[in-house]
């Protein structure tokens, strides 16, 4: 394993939350990562028929949340390069820019089962060093029907524990739509930029 431990955390971060903020936190303390990328995606392949907010909308409150945070920064690999963007190349690319460096995935723990169905799942888990996931409390008792999709793959599996409720932005973009509370699912100036510009309200 090499000392150089980057992060990779993607996503389109719609809105951007504490619960992101926590996995990124902890991940960099538990890895000791270097450094921490993540990557907003413009336009996720798998989200095709939702509908997404303007990158320069999700951009800044993501900018405004990392902003502070020495070990953060956000990547461009996705944004300037035309899509579909997949996690695969991503990693690859990320790789080739760091090669002495060992590349964490990092993923919610509601991402582990699906990792199966990603584009060419199998080199994604190969390219990285490790795969961190944020547990919840009972999650995967049994990784066993995991390994049999994706072999090799437990073996690079590393929990993240967190004191956090789930959070997902999701649920946010729910409750900002009707009117129900969510100011501190956010950092402030994330909320402040979602009043200013009264993001999530629908139509």
């Amino acid at each position: 394993m090499s000392l150089n431990k980057i992060g990779y955390f993607g996503g389109t971060f719609d809105p951007p939350h504490i619960g992101h903020l926590v996995l990124a936190a902890e991940a960099a303390y538990q890895f000791k990562l270097s450094r921490l990328h993540w990557v907003l995606t413009p336009e996720p392949p798998h989200k095709q028929e939702q509908a997404i907010t303007p990158l320069n909308h999700r951009m800044a409150m993501l900018q405004s949340m990392v902003t502070n945070n020495p070990t953060f920064e956000i990547s461009r690999l996705e944004i300037d390069r035309p899509g579909p963007h997949y996690a695969v190349d991503t990693a690859r690319l990320l790789a080739q820019q760091e090669p002495s460096a060992d590349i964490i995935l990092l993923i919610g723990g509601d991402s582990l089962w699906d990792l199966p169905t990603w584009r060419f799942s199998s080199d994604l888990v190969a390219v990285v060093s490790k795969i961190g996931v944020m547990r919840r409390p009972g999650d995967f008792a049994d990784l066993s029907p995991l390994e049999q999709k994706l072999p090799g793959v437990t073996e690079k599996i590393v929990f993240i524990n967190a004191l956090l409720q789930p959070v997902s932005s999701r649920e946010l973009r729910r409750r900002i739509a009707a009117g129900e509370m969510y100011r501190y699912y956010v950092p402030p100036s994330v909320y402040d930029y979602i009043e200013e510009n009264q993001l999530y309200r629908g139509k």
